[in-house]
């Protein structure tokens, strides 16, 4: 039987009278600045002929979409290690990224979580026709934790600290086309290219560009933690725990709602997904892959994967035998069984690998027609063997899951697909504390992974140009480098892309990289969180800025 508020525009259906449509989104924004109270709201969606039960329904979506100050965020990472610094040229892994990145300091630009490039401390760019001249309006009023107002002297600080020959900072690669940064008075600089670069301004939301406050020599004070971001740091043990409060200050408005922020280290996955369960944690990172429908049976507990360039890859350095011939390389590639790995080391979360960077959310991906993809071949593992000059080979490959998650498993399974091709695997078992320091890029052959990064060139320039900080190849190619000079100044994007799918062309074949998955995300939190519909997948955990983007509904 139908009741009589059936006759009456039922939102939670779809609307189709605009009018009352657009009236009702008046009144919803009335009670969002807090002008309408709860029985305004519905008396005035009553009087629009709106049912009791439709506008229950949509004063409800409207109040757990409305931000709620307070509570104490607990999240379990992966990523960090007693070697981690507050430098931010020094961060490595997801636990620092979600410290000073995610809470303690802010970048000129930011990665919405549409993937859209967005100001952040830098109010306005523009840039001169030939993309060489960039100018950044720097916003006014805006406060580091210590009270100091930021200006250009800050900005071009930090800026410098990534840059020059005795810099240590990782972003140094992607820094390298940097010849100057000036004032242009207080809130404003002048950045001078070597050459074009139209993606410039997105290399500035890389995660070591953090803004810090200036000292007197034009160095930058990273040890105190001091930023302009939602959250002051008040603890830190380094890999262990940092907590952090809420800047009351904070310039942006409608972000940090936590009162108290608590990072953990967990590394053992069983322990971590424990915790969270337990209510002892809000959110965790790196769910493995193969408890997801467990975790999903689990009360109160939700599960979101996000799927961007994540990749699993698998550093050969090319400056260390056998890895500095390319055919041992090129045998490695072919006795990885890809589509093994996507069933069994990431249960189906990801896709396919080509032994190139290039990611499914990258625009100048190459086309399978462009590049076909290498598939599981023991036979030409073998004819690359011959040619150079061996009929079997042994080779130790490092790892733990700070490398990646599944990695030990992963090994192992590349060690029983490689005995075809006469190729025996060792699979060494390494710690996972000071992985990052002692193990990646130190060891011939080993476990790693990277997060998506939204531009080619951004990519290229910081892991495979022979002058990146992280080319955990130490590959040099003359050509390809080139090619990166050329495809960053130039602002056709037909002939750009020609250029990078050449790129991918050569590290696919010449390149000391095995790469043989992108991976999703997936993290595990509390259903009492909100978590907006749309999250930003170019860092785990809401592009890393969960803390200042959710709150507890």
């Amino acid at each position: 039987m139908r009741s009589k508020d059936d006759k009456k525009v039922d939102l939670s259906a779809g609307v189709s009278d605009l009018e009352v449509a657009d009236k009702i989104k008046d009144i919803q924004q009335s009670f969002e600045s807090g002008k309408l109270s709860r029985r305004s709201f519905i008396t005035g969606a009553l009087a629009m002929g709106v049912s009791l039960t439709a506008a229950s329904a949509i004063l409800n979506k409207v109040e757990a979409a409305t931000p709620k100050k307070g509570g104490r965020l607990r999240v379990g990472l992966t990523g960090g290690a007693t070697t981690d610094t507050m430098d931010p040229g020094q961060i490595l892994d997801l636990y620092m990224i979600h410290l000073q990145f995610g809470q303690l300091r802010n970048s000129l630009t930011e990665v919405a979580a549409n993937g859209q490039l967005t100001p952040e401390l830098a109010e306005s760019w523009e840039a001169s026709p030939d993309a060489k001249n960039w100018h950044f309006k720097i916003r006014k009023g805006v406060e580091f934790h210590n009270g100091k107002s930021l200006t250009s002297e800050d900005v071009i600080a930090s800026i410098n600290h990534h840059l020059g020959e005795d810099s240590k900072s990782a972003a140094k690669g992607i820094m390298a086309g940097v010849v100057s940064v000036k004032a242009d008075g207080k809130h404003a600089i002048n950045v001078e290219l070597s050459g074009g670069d139209a993606d410039f301004p997105f290399l500035l939301t890389d995660y070591h560009m953090n803004i810090c406050p200036a000292n007197s020599d034009g160095t930058i004070d990273w040890a105190s933690g001091i930023g302009t971001g939602g959250y002051v740091l008040k603890q830190h043990d380094a890999g262990v725990r940092s907590f952090t409060t809420r800047n009351p200050n904070y310039w942006k408005e409608g972000f940090a709602h936590f009162d108290e922020v608590e990072i953990t280290q967990i590394a053992d996955a069983t322990a971590r997904s424990q915790a969270l369960q337990g209510g002892q944690l809000d959110v965790i990172n790196n769910v493995p892959t193969q408890t997801i429908h467990l975790m999903k049976r689990v009360p109160g507990i939700k599960i979101e994967a996000t799927t961007g360039n994540k990749q699993i890859t698998l550093p050969m350095r090319t400056d260390t035998a056998p890895f500095d011939n390319n055919d041992v390389r090129t045998a490695v590639k072919y006795i990885v069984d890809r589509e093994e790995w996507l069933r069994k080391v990431v249960h189906g979360f990801g896709q396919l690998g080509n032994d190139h960077p290039i990611g499914p959310a990258n625009i100048y991906r190459a086309t399978e027609a462009e590049l076909p993809q290498r598939q599981y071949d023991p036979d030409k593992a073998k004819f690359h063997l011959k040619k150079a000059g061996l009929s079997k080979l042994d080779i130790d490959f490092h790892a733990a899951e700070t490398g990646f998650g599944g990695a030990l498993d992963a090994g192992q399974l590349m060690a029983a697909s490689a005995r075809a091709a006469g190729i025996n695997i060792n699979v060494v078992r390494e710690p996972d504390d000071g992985y990052w320091s002692n193990v990646w890029m130190k060891k011939p052959f080993s476990a790693c992974y990277w997060s998506g990064r939204a531009t080619e060139n951004w990519i290229f320039s910081q892991i495979y140009a022979a002058d990146a900080s992280w080319n955990d190849t130490y590959w040099k190619h003359d050509k390809f480098n080139k090619l990166l000079v050329l495809a960053r100044a130039e602002l056709d994007p037909n002939k750009r892309r020609i250029l990078y799918v050449e790129m991918q062309q050569i590290v696919h074949h010449e390149g000391g990289v095995c790469l043989p998955l992108f991976r999703s995300d997936v993290m595990a939190y509390n259903e009492r969180l909100h978590v907006p519909e749309v999250i930003g997948n170019n860092w785990e955990l809401d592009g890393a800025k969960n803390s200042e983007r959710w709150w507890f509904a």
